[in-house]
């Protein structure tokens, strides 16, 4: 949802709409967060729910948790304003009320649950009307249903897809599968409901929302543009068109002044009443996969890695921010399936950040791959990357490496690729590399027996190259003479990676046999080799580790070592689920100290990896959670003390009362007389919270009366206890 000002995700963080600025990340809970809603009484306040098994309400304006109130639920399950959508089976989704209680302790038990929908699709969307009507998707025990049939044409797509009720009348929003939306009115009435169709999408709506006065409706899909259509004049309609991804979701402001669309690239568009763009909210850039390798910018520092299709996006990990997004291609993409069009499949930077090479292809049924390789030239005064040549059909087939020479005396990049040859590419001028007229230019083509090369590597200093040609590892000099071949065990070379520092004598590669082979380049001869599948090596260029992920029952195991000792530094079983295919090691600006003995290996560098799942992961020191942790420290306090700062000097109060009590045993104790219920929940309710002064007048003023009866009891039991000594007055 968006509140003026401030936005909150279903991540949990809450940014502030006007200046796209982080304000708060909000942990607590254990697994995904699978529904966030505002808290109708507290504008200040958000509920959420997760595959924990817990809802919590927080304050995301201070960052601050309020409330956990956990409940034995299935685990697959999402929150709609006051209810809850509960999966009871994979094949049986439940829409249930659950009764939150109102308690001052922080965790409190929702044990109060009714079933309000039964038999709906887990994928089925729920929208509340005015008066409470509730509207699922796309079978409901209620008692009105509604059908539409196939259609005359075949292939007809009248799937529900999405749902929104209109917050003044009675009528109906439904998005299908077709692309159409239609109005539903008089549904009171069984047999005489009428609906009207609006069509704009090409592909299946995915969202709808009213606005809060229900005079415009917004729909999204995958066409990446928001329509805004006029609910009285449903010829009337404005566009928002190229806001990147597919629209996957849409919010409103309570105002109605600013909109909100999430998108299935991760990020979040705040857009202003008069359909303008005025913040854009992005996270890592998501897509249907990664074909480049992760790489570090040496200039900016930014992780690179495939973005927007056709761009590379620029990733800031210590900002965990998005800085940019760089154009490859440069033509629009359209969304449309089965539409071949070009992707950017290979990128490497030189070793200062003053050259980046990518590659682009694109194959059409029935014709030849078409492959572009461009070098980019970094521009000091724009900051980027500017295109300095463009290669058409660098090789006759698809290149499968490539790597730039790291030698500060040459520039030069080689690429691989299955026509059976590898091409180095020279700059033809080198003492200019920043005139508008350098250019590349292939200096040499090279090949092995008609073998077809798999992988490539350059040394640390740029004085050799190794190229794997199947099952055979040649060793190059800069001057394009073979030095040696390597002979391994049986399998193709799937990897190669050179040693650093004291370890630039070893050469590691990995075959599809589920061999890890080191040789020693002084001896040529093999040192050593281990029966392992690794899916991915990658070398620190900071220190002499190495990482090795491997592949073993369904998950990936990592191993950091160095090519000269026999134990490995550093091993996690069951780093995740299936095969780990990109990762990469981030530079630090500054070397830690002060490490435990199994994180040395992180001192210099930080190793990020990406799963199948699309998740950026990474490892981290305890020096680095502890600083983490008091960055986003939460004010946290006992579920006995109330989270208001009025009971906190109280509670400080007694704890000065205790430690004089303990200090002095033989000095009086003084009883403090017990308050009513209603004033100790007065006192141990958040402020915020409470209801207004005027009605809670009349219930704190009861609370202080007593009757003359009890009265007059405890003023007889008093002159018993203190021999006649005169009552005190009862205080509160």
């Amino acid at each position: 949802y968006v509140e003026s000002g401030i936005t909150v995700v279903c991540k949990l963080i809450s940014f502030r709409s006007s200046s796209e600025e982080c304000v708060h990340d909000l942990q607590g809970h254990t697994d995904l967060v699978s529904g966030i809603v505002r808290n109708p009484s507290n504008h200040l306040q958000v509920y959420s729910c997760s595959a924990d098994g817990t809802v919590r309400l927080w304050d995301f304006t201070d960052g601050i948790l309020i409330k956990v109130q956990p409940r034995s639920l299935p685990k697959s399950f999402s929150i709609t304003a006051s209810f809850l959508g509960v999966c009871v089976s994979s094949e049986l989704f439940q829409l249930v009320a659950v009764h939150l209680p109102r308690s001052g302790d922080q965790e409190v038990e929702a044990r109060e649950l009714s079933a309000v929908l039964c038999d709906v699709s887990p994928s089925g969307a729920v929208s509340f009307g005015r008066e409470v009507r509730v509207v699922g998707l796309p079978g409901t025990s209620v008692a009105n249903k509604f059908f539409l049939k196939s259609g005359n044409k075949k292939g007809a797509k009248n799937a529900f897809t999405c749902v929104s009720c209109h917050p003044k009348e009675d009528c109906i929003a439904t998005g299908h599968e077709d692309g159409k939306i239609r109005l539903w009115r008089n549904f009171n009435q069984k047999k005489e409901y009428t609906y009207s169709t609006l069509h704009w999408h090409h592909g299946a709506v995915n969202t709808l929302q009213f606005t809060p006065e229900g005079t415009n409706l917004l729909s999204g899909g995958i066409e990446s543009v928001l329509v805004q259509w006029r609910y009285t004049q449903e010829n009337q309609k404005d566009f928002l068109p190229r806001l990147g991804g597919a629209i996957t979701h849409i919010a409103v402001s309570p105002d109605g002044s600013l909109f909100c669309t999430s998108h299935s690239d991760n990020k979040i568009t705040i857009i202003q009443s008069c359909v303008k763009v005025s913040a854009i909210i992005q996270g890592l850039v998501k897509g249907e996969g990664v074909r480049t390798d992760l790489m570090i910018d040496p200039r900016s520092k930014a992780l690179v890695l495939n973005g927007k299709p056709g761009h590379l996006q620029f990733y800031s990990l210590p900002r965990d921010k998005l800085l940019y997004n760089l154009d490859i291609v440069q033509q629009e993409y359209i969304h449309e399936e089965g539409l071949d069009q070009f992707e950017v499949v290979k990128a490497a930077f030189d070793t200062r950040g003053d050259w980046l090479a990518t590659v682009e292809e694109r194959t059409q049924k029935g014709s030849e791959l078409e492959i572009n390789l461009k070098l980019w030239a970094y521009n000091e005064q724009t900051q980027s990357f500017v295109l300095n040549t463009t290669v058409t059909a660098p090789h006759e087939d698809q290149i499968t490496a490539m790597c730039f020479s790291p030698s500060p005396e040459t520039t030069m990049l080689v690429t691989i690729s299955f026509d059976g040859h590898f091409k180095a590419w020279l700059l033809a001028d080198h003492s200019d590399t920043e005139a508008e007229g350098a250019s590349w230019s292939c200096d040499f083509v090279g090949g092995y027996h008609l073998l077809k090369p798999g992988c490539c590597c350059f040394s640390a200093d740029g004085s050799l190259l190794a190229v794997g040609f199947q099952e055979v590892v040649t060793v190059w000099s800069p001057s394009w003479e073979l030095l040696t071949t390597l002979s391994q065990p049986p399998g193709a070379i799937r990897d190669l990676c050179f040693g650093r520092l004291s370890c630039s004598k070893y050469l590691l590669g990995t075959s599809t046999k589920n061999q890890l082979c080191c040789w020693n380049l002084l001896t040529c001869s093999l040192e050593w080799s281990t029966p392992v599948d690794v899916s991915l090596l990658q070398a620190d260029p900071l220190s002499e580790n190495m990482a090795a992920f491997c592949s073993q029952s369904g998950c990936s195991d990592l191993f950091v070592f160095k090519p000269g000792e026999s134990r490995p530094l550093y091993s996690q079983r069951a780093l995740c689920t299936g095969k780990v295919q990109h990762a990469v090691f981030a530079p630090r600006d500054q070397m830690l100290e002060s490490c435990e003995e199994h994180a040395q290996w992180l001192n210099r560098s930080q190793l990020y990896f990406l799963t199948q799942h699309m998740d950026l992961m990474t490892f981290s020191t305890k020096t680095e959670e502890d600083r983490l942790l008091a960055s986003s420290k939460r004010l946290m306090v006992d579920d006995s003390v109330a989270v208001t700062p009025f009971y906190l000097l109280l509670g400080k109060h007694r704890q000065q009362q205790q430690q004089e009590a303990l200090t002095n045993p033989m000095a009086e104790r003084i009883q403090l007389p017990q308050g009513s219920i209603a004033i100790k929940e007065l006192l141990y309710t958040p402020a915020h919270v409470l209801p207004s002064a005027s009605f809670l007048c009349s219930m704190f003023v009861r609370s202080l009366l007593i009757s003359s009866s009890a009265a007059s009891c405890k003023m007889n039991r008093k002159y018993s206890q203190d021999q006649l000594q005169p009552c005190r007055p009862l205080a509160f």
